[in-house]
């Protein structure tokens, strides 16, 4: 049964939605922190409003695995929420096209999803990272990160579809030392400001859609910035971070996947995921606009 939030809380929230209907972005916020601050998370929908109780910290029950060696070649992570078919659709061409290294698979199940087995007897049973209540983007991932035993974590969205051996070229990138992070895609920018698609080779960022990064480069970073709740710009925040730390990022050669629908992108309204892409980017400027050094002059 879901719990009912206390009458001031529900105030709140009826306030926070009127704030929103009238494009007062920043009484809303400010009322978020308020309900927050209740212990209760808002949640939007293009149903409506809600809320729920806010999470625990996750490392007070789930410590970081990270101070410990690495124990496989690669850990794959993924995230479920309210669309488990995609999970479904991913461990099916995961299964058809296994690694061909031993690896892990962890599924962070961003609560009230449900995890799904894989749909074959090729891929190892996975460890699932249950949440208590519905974690940001980052939080979510970050439980992940933490849990990784592999020497390089493939972070994966669910809206990729394998169609071949994908760990095998990513783990590749890795063969130079001073690779700390890549993926399949990738971009790269004059000023920080206008990123542009890379082609394969050295770029300024990779896209979370696909990111490996090492275990020595996690540590060194420690996952992703927590204030990033929408996914946007938050792989270009790790990448700086990474590439800050002393790391080359590296986009792969087209791997062998079909792209669906992005579920993180469509659960917005246009208007709403376009005022949180530009927060989170007005936050990656704030702490990386200075650093032409990290920018590749693309663009």
């Amino acid at each position: 049964m879901t719990e009912r939030p206390p009458a001031e809380v529900a105030r709140l929230l009826e306030e926070r939605a009127a704030a929103r209907a009238a494009r007062d972005w920043d009484a809303a916020d400010a009322l978020r922190d308020r309900i927050r601050a209740h212990g209760w998370e808002p949640v939007d929908s293009p149903d409506g409003f809600s809320a729920r109780p806010a999470a625990p910290p996750p490392t007070e029950e789930l410590p970081s695995l990270l101070g410990e060696p690495a124990s496989l070649p690669a850990t794959i992570l993924v995230t479920v929420d309210d669309h488990p078919e995609d999970l479904e659709r991913f461990l099916r061409g995961l299964s058809a096209h296994p690694p061909a290294v031993a690896c892990e698979l962890l599924v962070v199940a961003n609560a009230p999803a449900t995890a799904v087995e894989p749909s074959g007897p090729s891929l190892p049973t996975p460890t699932i990272v249950a949440t208590p209540a519905r974690l940001g983007w980052a939080d979510a991932i970050n439980l992940g990160l933490r849990r990784s035993r592999g020497e390089v974590t493939i972070l994966l969205d669910t809206s990729l579809e394998p169609i071949g051996d994908v760990v095998g070229p990513l783990l590749a990138a890795f063969d130079d030392p001073k690779v700390g992070i890549a993926g399949g895609w990738g971009v790269a920018s004059a000023d920080g400001r206008d990123f542009v698609e890379a082609p394969p080779g050295g770029v300024d960022a990779i896209e979370a859609y696909c990111l490996a990064i090492r275990r020595e480069a996690l540590r060194a970073v420690g996952g992703f910035d927590s204030h990033y709740r929408f996914y946007r710009h938050a792989d270009l925040d790790l990448s700086f971070a990474v590439r800050d730390a002393g790391w080359r990022a590296v986009r792969t050669e087209p791997l062998p996947v079909v792209q669906h629908a992005h579920r993180g992108w469509e659960a917005y309204p246009p208007e709403e995921r376009d005022r949180l892409s530009k927060r989170n980017f007005y936050r990656f400027l704030k702490r990386w606009r200075d650093r032409g050094d990290l920018m590749s002059g693309a663009g």
